[in-house]
């Protein structure tokens, strides 16, 4: 299993990067490199991953490609294609975004985000993104979110049917859609939903954990995986099923000590 999370010690090039993967015993890395870093640090980079066995995961493209703002848009939107490229560069099993806030904050919610609208506007700006690029290597990828498209198994599908794009695939947050007390009971069940419906269209998996208190109303809250109800040894086998090379990506964690205790955690179900 490709287990992989932020690098906090600092390195000074490409073959220190990889051998501090080695040695926290991570096969799978977050890009180091931007669309604003040279050629020479890209192949530095590629080099060391492919000399120690390292699959880059992802390229992030983290903006709002669907602000009301027209610049603000415009801008976004050549940012993604930019991260594309570089992913495409890189060997990325895929560059990650969001679909976007038809409001503010870029990453929040608004009353637009599930209108025919909206995800006509997704199609659009996703196709523009591909097409734009080209990429050869790599895929644009929307992570599912709990207030926008895609934001279950069903929705996602019918993003993947009406973009129609051979290099658009899915990323898998499956902690994004616990947002009900049903849910949270039932990870297994929607662990196994969705990779029965987009298992072959997964490139990179965020895996993180929630936990919801007793407090009223529904409080759901962002934990270190094992501290919370996630089923992660469900998340595991499905992954199994497909390919020991998913990566899986441990997130918003604020220390190395907090990586480190989650992906023993991790690594301890393999």
């Amino acid at each position: 299993m490709r287990l992989g999370a932020p690098i906090f010690d600092k390195y000074e090039s490409g073959e220190e990067w990889a051998l501090l993967h080695k040695k926290y015993g991570y096969r799978a890395a977050y890009s180091p490199v931007n669309n604003k870093d040279g050629l020479h640090k890209k192949d530095e980079f590629i080099k060391a991953a492919e000399k120690h066995d390292i699959i880059i995961a992802e390229v992030g493209a983290w903006c709002n490609p669907m602000s009301p703002d027209e610049a603000e848009r415009k801008k976004n939107i050549e940012y993604c294609k930019n991260q594309l490229f570089v992913a495409d560069e890189m060997g990325a099993k895929c560059c990650v975004n969001i679909s976007g806030n038809l409001g503010e904050p870029w990453d929040g919610h608004s009353e637009k985000n599930f209108t025919k609208a909206a995800f006509n506007q997704i199609v659009e700006t996703t196709r523009d993104i591909i097409d734009s690029v080209k990429p050869k290597r790599t895929f644009y990828t929307l992570e599912m979110m709990p207030w926008m498209y895609p934001h279950n198994q069903r929705s996602y599908n019918d993003l993947l049917k009406a973009i129609d794009r051979e290099r658009f695939a899915v990323h898998l947050d499956l902690v994004n859609i616990i947002k009900s007390p049903v849910r949270y009971y039932n990870t297994p069940e929607i662990i196994r939903a969705c990779f029965k419906v987009l298992g072959a269209y997964i490139k990179s998996i965020h895996v993180k954990d929630i936990f919801m208190s007793q407090e009223m109303t529904t409080h759901l809250t962002e934990v270190i995986p094992g501290k919370g109800n996630f089923n992660h040894k469900c998340l595991i086998n499905e992954v199994r099923k497909l390919d020991e090379n998913i990566p899986l990506m441990l997130e918003h964690l604020p220390s190395k000590e907090e990586y480190t205790e989650a992906g023993d955690y991790i690594k301890s179900l393999f």
